[in-house]
């Protein structure tokens, strides 16, 4: 039995020694041809091809990559949040260092 490999069975877990992932040549983009049967679970996980197998771990990079985005835009409107919170506290202090000034020399 001379099988490239499965998702159970991979021929290799090493990245660079798998096919560079391409459409199927032989048939026409678009076509409506299925390119597995379904006589059940065991025979369609065996004819996945390796594309279907890397589908969860593009998407997974393609939701990081988001949330980085995301990250990244959020970060100058948290430093411009920190910076208005430390300018109000030193506000705070600069008053009350006036007030005890104040009152040191009413007395």
């Amino acid at each position: 039995m001379n099988i490239a490999g499965t998702i159970d069975r991979p021929l290799t877990h090493d990245p660079k020694k798998q096919a560079p992932m391409k459409a199927a040549t032989s048939e026409p983009a678009g076509s409506a041809t299925r390119d597995f049967t379904t006589t059940g679970a065991h025979a369609s996980r065996q004819n996945r091809t390796r594309e279907m197998q890397l589908i969860p771990e593009a998407m997974a990079r393609a939701h990081m990559h988001e949330r980085m985005r995301e990250a990244e835009a959020e970060r100058p409107a948290a430093r411009l949040m920190a910076a208005r919170r430390m300018q109000r506290r030193a506000e705070r202090a600069s008053l009350r260092a006036r007030r005890a000034l104040a009152i040191a020399v009413m007395q």
